[in-house]
């Protein structure tokens, strides 16, 4: 399966993103998907997770009430709405695809499948 991530930018904070993800060559619908994210300097570190079917969801400390993953099984794709963004959420964001589970854990190292990456960088 292939990832696509798209919809980064340059946005001021306090402002909003949505991302993207479209996945082809397969059907994700079986999937558990995240979105990760790696600042420059910084290791990869978890940002949301949701299950196959979207009736779990997780989202790390720092943005929970602040970004909101979700995903169309029908479209193949998920995506991650950020609003209320801050500098510190500046980095490159990735979608990824547990393939063995259908609820899917934090840790990158369960993934097996990567977008290339979207640019998100929040000015103060």
């Amino acid at each position: 399966v292939q990832l696509q991530a798209s919809g980064g930018g340059l946005v001021q904070a306090g402002g909003s993103l949505r991302l993207s993800c479209a996945a082809s060559g397969r059907t994700i619908s079986g999937y558990g998907m995240g979105w990760f994210r790696q600042a420059p300097g910084k290791e990869r570190e978890f940002v949301a997770l949701i299950s196959w079917s979207g009736g779990t969801r997780s989202y790390e400390d720092s943005v929970r009430g602040r970004f909101t993953i979700s995903r169309d099984n029908a479209k193949n794709t998920v995506s991650l709405q950020m609003n209320s963004l801050k500098p510190e959420d500046t980095a490159v964001y990735y979608c990824a695809a547990d393939v063995e589970k259908m609820i899917p854990t934090t840790s990158s190292l369960n993934y097996h499948y990567w977008g290339q990456g979207t640019q998100v960088t929040v000015s103060s």
